[in-house]
């Protein structure tokens, strides 16, 4: 970060001083700003551009570095030297492992074979599979013929993958045999089976060894073992060709959760993606080729592009495959030391899991290599910044962040300058111009209001698929406010510390008597005050009489029944700590609290329930049968 604001300072002649100060001039010169991080970073293109932003509106989806040619993949491997570039790592220890030059070569030989079954540019190909050098060998082929790459992981079900995989027609699948997860080992073909079926597109279906597990690839409609496929291009001598693209080119397609309705087809150019984590790893987390990066992660979210992202910055990734506490259940804890992990990147349910479990890493573990913990998926809880100050680590910059699928990035993250504050995402991310806004759409600081971005950023979606005339696009992040970006997210800009607060969802935000607060600000005082005896809740908003109440809904801890006791003093609580107002009208126990397959609490479904709607999707569910219990409550409780 110091270095970047001296290179700013030194080619612009100024003088800025202070983190806020780079900030204020990066979402204010939008132009200087990036094509300061195109070449601060490094960012290697056959043909330079010859302007930096389209002229059209921010909802207009602005074109960037016009001009240029690059390729994604040809960025990531620009180092080529025998430095460790991927370490793979599963439940029952340490797999193989990639220099830079073996990795190339890899990646070298997957992309002619590719070739060779007749991929092409603009074509799809598709991951049904687990976090594994193999996704990233294949992705980055890929990449390398300027196809598109779209990935799920093998936890979600045929129809969850259909549903996606469906709207974009892979004509190449990769996929694994079987999975290891929690000390099992699970076939994995009858699931692929019902994907092959499900897909007309595909003309191949490459099957990888994910574990020992005796399968007949014959049963697979077109299936071929990934040995035999990159055989065909292994002696071949034929070099690596890296397909030169414009900036705005497609490469990933990553979708929405799928748990209120079909699943949004979300379409990213690999360079608006690729520059976005240059800034991020590079200046915000001051990530280099010393450095190893792991975040546990499945191909399903974005922040497996994220990790793969370290490859820009000549860092060692470690890939994990497998359930986090398995075969210990400080199994990620034993890694970092293992390993010498410095940037360490869990969802924040991992770190309430390890808190639920009275782990000690700071005692039990020497965790000396980390220098920043990554916590992403939901927000923070203040007591979780303690815990992890406490019971991990003292000396280690605490990264909460939060962006998301829609723009595979950060709004908002860590800074390896400044401060970390109790209970705040560190500050706006560079070039990110995010405000708080009101229902007026005037902009408020230091009160809760809705994440909006008022200039564009190159990692800006590209496309929906299946959306000719934009509409869709125009809807999800345009039709709130105009030519400003709407991302759904409540949240807070600290005056004092320029941290932000995310207070939950927008459309999860709770509004009783006219009273506006997010389920963050409940969630808070549950985790501080009784988390020993509710380990987890869920709070939703519900219609009732004109106004809308507070249901809570609390998940009681091992051998604790729920009476009025408990009751009384959670409202009591919040009363005493927040207002009358945000005293829940009625709180229930239940035995499950819904999360999505990434970790995020599932409020928006369970508030649709106590609408009366019980047709939802839940393939994109870790617990889909827990929505049973809530349709329950509303027929026997809650049908207002």
């Amino acid at each position: 970060m110091t270095e970047f604001r001296e290179f700013v300072n030194t080619k612009h002649s100024l003088a800025l001083g202070s983190y806020e100060e780079l900030w204020q001039w990066s979402v204010t010169e939008v132009e200087k700003f990036w094509a300061d991080v195109w070449h601060f970073t490094g960012m290697v293109s056959s043909q330079d551009y010859t302007e930096v932003l389209e002229d059209v509106p921010m909802s207009k989806i602005p074109k960037w570095f016009i001009g240029a040619r690059l390729n994604y993949a040809e960025n990531m491997l620009r180092f080529r030297d025998d430095r460790l570039a991927i370490i793979t790592a599963t439940e029952d220890g340490l797999g193989v492992q990639y220099t830079y030059a073996e990795l190339y070569e890899q990646v070298r030989i997957c992309t002619n074979a590719l070739r060779k079954m007749g991929v092409k540019k603009d074509d799809v190909v598709a991951g049904y599979i687990t976090n594994s050098a193999e996704a990233v060998i294949a992705m980055l082929a890929t990449a390398a013929i300027g196809a598109i790459w779209s990935s799920c992981a093998p936890d979600l079900g045929p129809s969850g993958v259909i549903d996606r995989f469906g709207q974009i027609k892979p004509k190449v699948l990769f996929t694994v045999n079987a999975v290891l997860y929690n000390g099992k080992t699970y076939g994995h073909i009858e699931k692929v089976k019902a994907v092959v079926a499900g897909l007309p597109s595909l003309e191949s279906v490459i099957l990888i060894n994910g574990a020992e597990f005796d399968f007949n690839i014959s049963d697979v409609s077109n299936g071929v073992s990934y040995e035999n496929f990159m055989a065909t291009a292994w002696l071949s001598q034929e070099p690596l060709v890296f397909e030169q693209l414009p900036f705005s080119h497609p490469l990933f397609v990553l979708y929405s959760s799928g748990t209120t309705g079909k699943p949004k087809c979300i379409v990213h150019s690999g360079a608006g993606v690729l520059l976005q984590h240059k800034k991020e790893h590079i200046i915000h987390g001051g990530m280099t080729r010393d450095d190893v990066f792991f975040y546990y992660s499945t191909t399903s979210w974005m922040m497996w592009q994220w990790l793969v992202g370290g490859l820009s910055a000549g860092a060692t990734i470690v890939t994990y495959d497998g359930s986090p506490f398995k075969s210990t259940a400080t199994r990620l804890w034993d890694l970092a030391d293992e390993l010498k992990i410095t940037h360490f990147g869990a969802s924040a349910k991992y770190l309430q899991t390890v808190q639920e479990l009275k782990q000690d890493p700071m005692n039990s573990h020497n965790l000396s290599s980390i220098k920043i913990i990554y916590s992403t998926g939901s927000p923070l809880h203040h007591e979780q910044y303690d815990f992890v100050y406490s019971n991990i680590k003292k000396d280690v910059l605490l990264g909460s962040i939060t962006g998301g699928t829609d723009i595979c990035s950060l709004f908002a993250g860590h800074q390896v300058e400044g401060a970390v504050h109790r209970g705040e995402i560190m500050c706006r991310c560079l070039g990110m111009s995010i405000e708080s806004w009101d229902d007026n759409g005037k902009p408020v600081i230091g009160q809760p209001g809705d994440l909006v971005c008022t200039k564009p950023f190159p990692c800006m979606p590209v496309f929906f698929w299946d959306d000719e005339s934009g509409e869709k696009y125009f809807n999800a992040y345009f039709a709130n406010f105009e030519n400003v970006w709407y991302h759904g997210d409540f949240m807070e800009v600290n005056p004092k510390t320029g941290g932000v607060v995310m207070l939950g969802r927008s459309d999860g935000t709770l509004k009783p008597s006219g009273v506006r607060f997010g389920s963050a600000d409940l969630y808070n005082i549950m985790v501080a005050h009784f988390f020993s005896e509710v380990p987890d809740s869920l709070v939703v908003g519900q219609q009732y009489k004109n106004d809308e109440r507070v249901i809570m809904f609390v998940k009681m801890a091992e051998g604790r029944e729920f009476d009025a006791d408990i009751e009384k003093r959670i409202k009591s609580k919040i009363r005493d700590e927040l207002s009358a107002r945000h005293v829940p009208a009625i709180i229930l126990p239940v035995t499950d609290i819904p999360y999505t397959l990434t970790g995020k609490k599932v409020e928006i479904a369970v508030k649709k329930i106590l609408k009366g709607e019980t047709k939802l999707a839940r393939t994109a569910l870790a617990n889909p049968n827990s929505l049973d219990l809530y349709i329950d409550l509303y027929n026997t409780k809650l049908n207002a």
